[in-house]
């Protein structure tokens, strides 16, 4: 957080003051606000330095601050981040199985999460991928006929297996 100015480490001639109803003063020189500040027993802050002439308001510094870091904090706890939850598919997965799979990936992908399919391949079975990636077009072929799907990361295989990720339109 950039650090906000308040009385004499404000260095502009001129600031637009704005009282502490929130009705604009007008245009004074800094000394004539911060004189006008320390009348109500109160501090000069700098909002913006934005503008010519930076715009300061008259308040208690300490509660602003906290004011600010409110507002921070309510930013942060709106913005949700996208969870990639993990679907895990066998090399023998029954069909009943992966239309559970399908229907489970389904509720994340409405939540507006991402799903990463992950294949793993054991012993023999690293031997055939094919088969594996088969199952993933399969399973991608029973999502797409609920929901529209956009692929954020193609098949790929891995030391372990093959995986994707997935998320909706």
């Amino acid at each position: 957080m950039n650090k906000t100015l308040y009385n004499n480490q404000i260095r502009a001639e001129e600031v637009r003051l704005i009282d502490t109803e929130g009705q604009q003063v007008g245009v004074l020189p800094l000394s004539k606000a911060i004189e006008m500040a320390k009348e109500k027993g109160l501090d000069l802050i700098q909002v913006t330095e934005k503008v010519s002439p930076p715009i300061c308001r008259i308040g208690d510094y300490g509660k602003y601050l906290y004011q600010l870091q409110k507002k921070e904090r309510k930013i942060l706890t709106g913005s949700k981040k996208s969870e990639v939850k993990t679907i895990k598919l066998s090399f023998n997965i029954s069909d009943n199985d992966l239309l559970t799979r399908v229907s489970a990936s389904e509720k994340i992908l409405k939540k507006g999460g991402k799903v990463r399919i992950e294949l793993r391949l054991k012993g023999r079975e690293k031997r055939l991928p094919e088969v594996g990636v088969e199952k993933i077009n399969k399973f991608i072929d029973k999502i797409k006929e609920k929901i529209d799907i956009k692929i954020e990361k193609e098949l790929k295989k891995e030391p372990k297996g093959l995986s994707m990720i997935i998320l909706k339109k």
